[in-house]
């Protein structure tokens, strides 16, 4: 089998899928866009296991992401000829379906191939026993000890259900290079750059805070998926295939290394990276190094995904255009709570003032008020709710209109986060001939505990300042940790750091979003990243699906929070 290690014995291993959802073409691109050794995928997310798992309850043989036997179907002869090794998550909550359905696939093509996967993560069976409740899913997150298993014993193709995302990038470099459970270091390095390019094009311009700079966004010219030249001692560059779109900086490496994480100890169920640690270095166009990760034992225990039926949802947006919106929201409210029948056990408003004075569209004279009834009972929130808002079209407020018309409740999900013993957990490597391996769990722990926070540099000296959007001068990339928020910000320059440290402290972050004042909130910070990282703790209600705001992933907390306006030194700007 040929390989395609790169520079000074490095093994290259690339991404082809950030979401299931991700671009289908991606894998074709990855594999014929450059030489490779490892093709990986991240196709699981909190939400996406609540799909599979309502996927699976009508169809048992499923809960798997369908999307990766398409993508096999197209490009599992080239992987085959070009001697790349595929590694994935996509079994979900099925990886011996999703393996079985491989070799089917691959018999049907004529194409040898032999496929592994990974299972004992699904702890449904026994969630009450553990103490984790009644749930739809129980996952424990593995880590990468299976994979190596499997990709040693010549698999090809190895699937997998939960594993943490960086796990199939940990996998196939720890496989490569032989790597011991504690090596530490060198598998936290892994940790760090699997952590980059599991999320995809978010690794190489895609969703940038600075996407002004970003070459070739266009459907023309996607942006290219990002790959790791992973070396022995666990350091990394994170490159992408030449004359693809997009961009590979300091910067955006920066951004995807603080999406959805906390402080400063980043655990793994194989080890813990401190991710005050990491250093990054420009090694070239869209070439970004990694170096000097330290890494740790692991925690003692795993994290578990929890997903539950939560009940059922309903939503009626109602416009209200030009003047004396405070007033239509008002009447439009007592109108609908006095019209219910039955009053739905959870009701609320949001008003969203996106309307203008003196408008010249009537779209930019019109506000949006939206109300979300959530109940056990599908009969209190489905047509007994939705028509009573539509009854109101010739009583109310003038204007009177909604976005959609009335329609029945939909079931939404619950996601909260258990902690297991490891020992409780099977991590079972299956051979392609059957042959069932039990990976052990990692004996040498250590109970996760905060990081020493760093001390701050010293604050710039004071000057004339300018009100300014926070986004002028600083970065900032957020998103989802079930119930909870993560916004990273990050800026440029030394004199920015220093201004930026001891300027956006915890209360200036409740300030400026105001939906976080009532939320706990904890600042880390990063001097080797310049970047601090805020943790909102409930702020997203009960996960994604629960939909507890206006961007329920917190997608966009970041960019609102930069364009809030602070006072900034002039000599920033």
């Amino acid at each position: 089998m040929a390989s395609a290690s790169g520079r000074s014995g490095a093994v290259r291993i690339a991404n082809c899928s950030g979401f299931y959802g991700d671009r289908l073409a991606a894998m074709r691109e990855m594999l014929t866009g450059g030489d490779i050794d490892y093709l990986t995928g991240d196709y699981l997310a909190e939400l996406t296991m609540l799909i599979l798992g309502r996927d699976r309850m009508k169809h048992p043989e499923r809960g798997y992401a369908k999307t990766f036997l398409t993508q096999l179907e197209d490009c599992l002869g080239e992987a085959r000829d070009r001697g790349v090794r595929i590694v994935a998550n996509a079994g979900g909550l099925n990886p011996a379906g999703l393996a079985d359905a491989i070799r089917a696939l691959a018999e049907r093509l004529g194409i040898p191939a032999r496929v592994a996967h990974v299972e004992g993560d699904n702890l449904g069976p026994r969630a009450a026993e553990l103490g984790l409740g009644t749930p739809l899913t129980a996952n424990a997150y593995l880590g990468a000890w299976g994979i190596v298993d499997c990709l040693g014993d010549g698999a090809d193709v190895v699937v997998t259900g939960r594993v943490t995302d960086a796990s199939v990038i940990v996998g196939a470099a720890a496989a490569h290079f032989g790597w011991g459970r504690t090596d530490y270091n060198e598998l936290a390095g892994a940790v760090v750059a699997g952590h980059v390019i599991e999320c995809g094009v978010q690794a190489t311009g895609g969703n940038y805070a600075f996407f002004t700079e970003v070459p070739d966004l266009t459907s023309l010219f996607h942006a290219g998926f990002p790959l790791a030249e992973v070396s022995a001692d666990g350091s990394s560059v994170i490159t992408k295939h030449a004359g693809t779109g997009g961009l590979v900086s300091v910067d955006t490496v920066t951004a995807q290394l603080l999406y959805e994480i906390t402080g400063a100890r980043y655990a793994n169920p194989d080890v813990t990276a401190r991710m005050d640690s990491v250093q990054l270095t420009a090694d070239g166009p869209d070439r970004v190094r990694i170096s000097g990760v330290v890494g740790e034992p692991p925690p003692p225990t795993l994290k578990v995904s929890l997903n539950s039926i939560g009940g059922f949802r309903n939503a009626m947006t109602f416009v209200l255009t030009g003047l004396d919106i405070e007033a239509k929201a008002e009447l439009v409210r007592r109108q609908l709570e006095a019209g219910l029948t039955v009053k739905p056990a959870e009701l609320e408003w949001t008003l969203a003032r996106t309307d203008h004075a003196d408008a010249d569209t009537e779209e930019a004279a019109s506000a949006l008020l939206r109300c979300v009834v959530r109940d056990p009972d599908p009969a209190n929130v489905g047509r007994q709710f939705s028509s009573a808002a539509v009854e109101l079209a010739l009583a109310s407020y003038p204007g009177f209109h909604v976005t959609a018309p009335p329609g029945e409740g939909q079931v939404y999900g619950v996601f909260t986060a258990g902690y297991v013993d490891a020992t409780v957990v099977p991590h079972i490597a299956v051979h392609a001939d059957g042959t069932r391996v039990d990976i052990h769990c990692t004996t040498d722990t250590l109970i996760l505990e905060p990081a020493t926070e760093p001390a701050l540099p010293e604050p710039l000296p004071k000057g004339p300042t300018r009100r300014a959007p926070l986004g002028r001068i600083a970065g900032a990339r957020s998103g989802d940790k079930g119930g909870s928020a993560n916004v990273g910000v990050w800026v440029r320059t030394e004199n920015q750091w220093r201004w930026l440290a001891n300027i956006l402290t915890v209360g200036l972050l409740k300030e400026l979003l105001p939906e976080a004042s009532d939320c706990d909130v904890t600042r880390h910070v990063f001097p080797n990243l310049r970047s601090v990282n805020f943790v909102i703790e409930g702020i997203l209600g009960q996960g994604v699906a629960y939909q507890a705001r206006f961007d329920p992933q917190a997608k966009g907390l970041g960019e609102w929070l930069r364009s809030r306006h602070v006072d900034i030194p002039e000599s920033l700007l």
